[in-house]
């Protein structure tokens, strides 16, 4: 890789900003169960899971699953218990094709109810016989058991799962509280034709289970943004940029804040300069050679004090997306001899997951609806076009490789277009 200043520009021609479609009402109950399915999951409990029919079944993270789980879901349930997985888990076990991919951006700017769930994908995996805990922990893990493909349990049936289903809400809850994402699920048998329906209020308070809808899961991107505020903000001298304002912007869920790092005095009737930062741990913090992060953190402040203006939004989606510790896991695949695309789709995610939603409203909020855009990635460009911000301008950010991160960068720019 080639070092290139990054102050370098390329214009580039995109489609008028999209206007985004009149938004539905805020369902705050909805978006409060949902953030405590979320806790609940990552705690290890079992939730409850309503569908649109009415029907309701029991779901817990296959990160917690132990010797009794299935045999605990049986008993609770009544039901089969089985393992949901992503569409893209399914692929690298060879039990579906391979089809073409949607950005995971796509899906969450996409403010159709459902969106979610269905674009991204699930799939049930069962046998005759069910599966076991220690298998539906191999299906879903390559940490657990990383030729899983080359060891299928005999019988075993993948089934696409249906969009607004309890399997795809299960994944997708998974997904959301940045657990490797599958989930063991199980549902309550019929009733009889003669018996009244089962209550899913009522069964889930019985078994002192939280409740949440398929439905809401399926919204809670496009909700959670929507009610991004800015909740504090102070003068924070920077080194080569002493004029430099932090905004922190909080969602209602609770969830981790995104940044705005303001240097100078912007225009906003004027393109701001702007880079979108995914937050990096080990690039940022640690100083990582695994990433060019740090040097495109720190390249991009220095490049906006040098040009006068603009605005850095540090956003938290760590690893693509993934979290911090599902990032970990897909640096030891790497190890292996994957590359960082692999290793995202080998722990049943998309090669990048994250979303310019927040970016956008954090834009607006601060009062600039164009942008003069620092990145390599096309992909920035059209999402945030789809969100209604116009980009004026692409800015190259380029820097050199470190002879650890070689191979990331070709990576970055053969399979994901980057444009180095």
């Amino acid at each position: 890789m080639q070092a290139e200043h990054p102050s370098a520009t390329t214009m580039v021609t995109l489609s008028a900003p999209a206007a985004a479609p009149k938004a539905a009402p805020i369902d705050e109950a909805a978006v409060r169960a949902v953030d405590r399915a979320l806790a609940a999951l990552r705690r290890g409990e079992v939730v409850a899971i309503e569908t649109a029919d009415g029907t309701v079944g029991a779901a817990v993270s296959v990160e917690s699953v132990a010797l009794d789980t299935v045999d605990r879901l049986k008993a609770l349930t009544g039901g089969t218990p089985r393992l949901a997985v992503t569409r893209r888990r399914a692929v690298v076990l060879g039990l579906t094709a391979a089809g073409a991919a949607q950005p995971a951006s796509d899906i969450a700017n996409d403010q159709a109810p459902g969106a979610a769930a269905e674009a991204f994908g699930a799939m049930t995996l069962d046998r005759p016989d069910g599966l076991t805990a220690d298998q539906a922990h191999a299906l879903a893990d390559p940490e657990q058991y990383p030729q899983a493909q080359d060891a299928l349990p005999a019988g075993l049936t993948a089934t696409e799962a249906c969009p607004g289903s309890r399997e795809a809400a299960a994944v997708d809850l998974a997904r959301l509280a940045r657990l490797l994402p599958a989930a063991i699920t199980a549902d309550l048998p019929a009733p009889p034709a003669d018996s009244a329906p089962v209550n899913a209020a009522d069964w889930a308070a019985e078994h002192d289970l939280l409740l949440v809808r398929a439905s809401d899961v399926a919204d809670y991107r496009v909700y959670v943004v929507r009610t991004l505020r800015r909740v504090a903000d102070a003068r924070v001298p920077l080194v080569g940029s002493e004029n430099t304002r932090i905004y922190a912007f909080r969602p209602a869920d609770g969830g981790p804040e995104h940044l705005a790092i303001v240097i100078g005095d912007p225009d906003p009737t004027q393109p701001v300069l702007a880079r979108l930062h995914s937050e990096c741990f080990t690039g940022d913090l640690l100083g990582s050679l695994r990433c060019d992060c740090g040097d495109q953190l720190r390249g991009a402040i220095a490049e906006i004090a040098r040009q006068g203006s603009g605005v850095l939004l540090y956003l938290a989606q760590e690893g693509r997306g993934i979290g911090l510790v599902n990032k970990l896991r897909a640096y030891r695949i790497q190890d292996r001899g994957f590359d960082t695309v692999d290793a995202n789709e080998i722990l049943g995610f998309e090669a990048d997951e994250r979303v310019y939603l927040p970016a956008a409203e954090m834009l607006r909020q601060l009062g600039f609806d164009s942008v003069r855009l620092m990145t390599n990635n096309p992909e920035k460009l059209r999402q945030l076009a789809r969100c209604g911000i116009a980009v004026v301008e692409r800015v190259a950010h380029i820097f050199p490789a470190n002879g650890h991160n070689e191979a990331y960068l070709r990576t970055k720019a053969e399979r994901s277009g980057h444009m180095f």
